[in-house]
């Protein structure tokens, strides 16, 4: 039963690890990166469609971004919902492709990206933590109940915390990875 709920705490903090690589992913940093462009959807006759559906994204260049689209009548569509995005991208399209130009980033908007960038952090911690309240309940639960012997029970509290803060650890050091991506001119 324990050790279902360590299995259960490290699953829980490895999702967390990976939900944030993944919304790392998606800011931008001053390099073209195909990710960014992961959450956009495109009105797709009437259906919001996500854009890696309707077309091929590259990055060529370190400074570039080609969207090769699959349907000529949803090129327009693609391009407005880029427009439209919060990622300050401005396409230019030639037939069906659109080159998207990845302008370098002002100091102003590093400094902006990086508070983003640490809140997701933050939430990531408090994700972690919530596991680790979690679980504790569980021990705690056992104990009472009498399944499970007082010494064990402070032995898994403390593996918990243990795991708690080697995940917390990690997370500084994924914040710490992107923080320097971003402020890298």
């Amino acid at each position: 039963m324990i050790d279902e709920i360590f299995d259960d705490m490290k699953e829980s903090i490895t999702s967390a690890h990976d939900a944030l690589k993944r919304e790392f992913a998606r800011v931008r940093t001053g390099r073209a990166s195909p990710a960014i462009m992961e959450g956009l959807r495109v009105d797709y006759y009437g259906t919001m469609t996500p854009i890696n559906q309707l077309a091929s994204i590259g990055a060529p260049e370190p400074r570039l971004l080609i969207v090769k689209v699959w349907d000529k009548g949803a090129v327009q569509a693609v391009e407005k919902s880029i427009l439209a995005s919060d990622l300050g991208l401005t396409p230019q399209t030639e037939g069906e492709i659109i080159r998207i130009p990845i302008p370098p980033l002002n100091e102003e908007r590093r400094l902006e990206l990086v508070k983003l960038i640490k809140k997701s952090g933050e939430e990531t911690k408090v994700s972690i933590r919530n596991s680790r309240r979690d679980a504790n309940e569980m021990i705690k639960q056992l104990e009472s109940d009498g399944d499970l012997p007082k010494d064990d029970a402070k032995k898994a509290l403390k593996k918990i915390q243990d795991m708690t803060d080697e995940g917390v650890a990690q997370v500084d050091k994924i914040l710490e990875a992107k923080e320097k991506d971003i402020m890298e001119v």
